[in-house]
C-alpha cells in the first residue's frame, strides 16, 4: 500500500514577476516585506531599503537591495535606492545586497526597468518607509521616469 501523501506549504511568486535576471535595461519587480518577512533572520535589508529583483524557477526569488548604509547623501530619496539595486543587479555586480527569500516573505509592489520605476501599490510603499521613519523619501507619484524613448 502506498504512503499517503501530504502537502507542505508552496509559495511562489505571481504571474507579474520577471523570471531570471534582467539584461541591461530589462524589467525587473520591486518588493516590500511582507507581514511574514523575518527581519531577525534578513538583517542586511535596511527598513526603507529599496528592494528590487526576479522569480526563480524553483518559486524563490532572488533580490538585490539599497539601504543607505553609510548615509550617502545621493540616496537619500527611495527611488534612487531602488535605482542603485537595480543598477547592480542587470550588471551583475559583485554585492553583499543580494539574497535569495521565500516567496511568501515579500511583495511585489511593481515594476522597474530602463525607463523607470511603475509602482502598482504606492501605498504598500509608503507603509514600508512609515516603519523605517522615512516617508520624506517615498516617491511623489506612482511613475518614476528617469528615461525616456
Amino acid at each position: 500500500m502506498s504512503q499517503e501523501k501530504t502537502l507542505t506549504e508552496v509559495t511562489t511568486y505571481g504571474k507579474d514577476t520577471p523570471i531570471g535576471r534582467p539584461d541591461t535595461d530589462g524589467r525587473a519587480a520591486v518588493f516590500v516585506p511582507s507581514a511574514t518577512f523575518d527581519a531577525a533572520n534578513n538583517a542586511n535589508i535596511r527598513l526603507g531599503s529599496g528592494i528590487v529583483g526576479f522569480g526563480n524557477p524553483d518559486g524563490t526569488l532572488t533580490v538585490y537591495f539599497e539601504g543607505n548604509r553609510f548615509d550617502d547623501s545621493s540616496l537619500h530619496k527611495w527611488e534612487n535606492k531602488a535605482r542603485k539595486a537595480y543598477d547592480r543587479m542587470v550588471m551583475g555586480a559583485p554585492t553583499v545586497s543580494k539574497a535569495k527569500l521565500n516567496a511568501s516573505t515579500l511583495e511585489q509592489i511593481g515594476t522597474i526597468d530602463g525607463m523607470g520605476i511603475h509602482l502598482k501599490q504606492p501605498e504598500r510603499l509608503h507603509t514600508w518607509l512609515e516603519r523605517a521613519n522615512a516617508l520624506d523619501t517615498a516617491p511623489a507619484s506612482p511613475v518614476t521616469l528617469w528615461k525616456t524613448k
